[in-house]
């Protein structure tokens, strides 16, 4: 066992919230704080869900806003059908609609991995809703993003056959090779739980397909993610071999005004600073959002 538990039981944060029927599928929408309180977003990352906010939302709340989280199709305790053609186009718009269903209108936004293609599509289409705009660790420049070998080979025509075999062991493996802080074992024993719910392991070849859209709609997202008018916060993890320290240099010459919060004491976080340096990652985000 490692570390310490960082997490609530994923069984406790999934009473929290309940599904929603959007269109044709439904999907796990929690929300929390004051129904009048200054709304803030928060988007998770592959191949995980809403969970990994679990540790700082209630953190958010108490300081008056109201933090809307999700599962997106495909993710978590959302519906994980098999026959669906998954796009970061799609997810933006089931975000669009949980706004428009919870009576969200301008809101905050943070972004993690995967969220952070679908934060840069929702900024594309409106950047005037989003009052501000916090990025963790994710492939926000496509030429930098350095999947893992195993995303390579579960992106490739072998995804579908590889898919299948994944287990417990192999995703504890992965996540450890972009962890520079130990990660509780119960911890990641509910993250592979929340994975794997339904069948959603065997979805990872056509969840991938986002690394071709980031490619697809790399300068439409790179205007959105430069252009954007309001305040800008990165909480990066620089030891993450993903998408770490090696980006940090063009957003400091691309968006000089942005504020960087770079993890580095008492040592560097990796990919998920949500998970590693909980306490750090909720101290910044309440200063800048609240």
């Amino acid at each position: 066992m490692t570390g310490e538990r960082v997490l609530p039981p994923l069984s406790t944060w999934t009473a929290g919230g309940r599904r929603h029927q959007i269109g044709t599928h439904f999907i796990f929408v929690r929300q929390d704080g004051p129904v009048h309180g200054r709304p803030v977003t928060l988007l998770h990352g592959f191949p995980t869900s809403s969970h990994d906010w679990a540790a700082v939302v209630p953190a958010l709340a108490s300081a008056g806003l109201r933090v809307t989280t999700l599962d997106f199709l495909g993710f978590g305790e959302s519906d994980k059908p098999r026959d669906r053609p998954y796009s970061v186009l799609s997810q933006a718009s089931l975000v669009e609609e949980i706004w428009r269903v919870h009576g969200i209108g301008s809101t905050s936004l943070v972004a993690h991995d995967y969220g952070v293609s679908v934060g840069q599509e929702l900024l594309a289409r409106d950047p005037s809703r989003i009052t501000r705009m916090v990025w963790l660790n994710g492939g926000l420049y496509p030429d930098l993003h350095r999947p893992l070998p195993v995303q390579r080979l579960l992106h490739s025509p072998l995804g579908p056959l590889v898919a299948p075999l994944t287990t417990q062991r192999l995703f504890a493996r992965s996540m450890r090779a972009v962890l520079e802080r130990p990660l509780h074992d119960d911890d990641m024993r509910d993250l592979w739980t929340s994975i794997c719910r339904a069948g959603g392991h065997r979805a990872a070849p056509r969840l991938l397909r986002y690394i071709d859209e980031r490619r697809q709609y790399a300068a439409r997202w790179t205007r959105s993610l430069e252009g954007f008018p309001g305040p800008c916060l990165f909480i990066w993890g620089p030891a993450d071999p993903v998408s770490g320290a090696h980006v940090l240099p063009r957003i400091r010459a691309r968006i000089p005004r942005a504020q960087i919060a770079e993890l580095t004491a008492p040592a560097a976080c990796g990919h998920y600073p949500q998970l590693e340096a909980p306490e750090t990652v909720t101290a910044t985000l309440t200063g800048f959002l609240v």
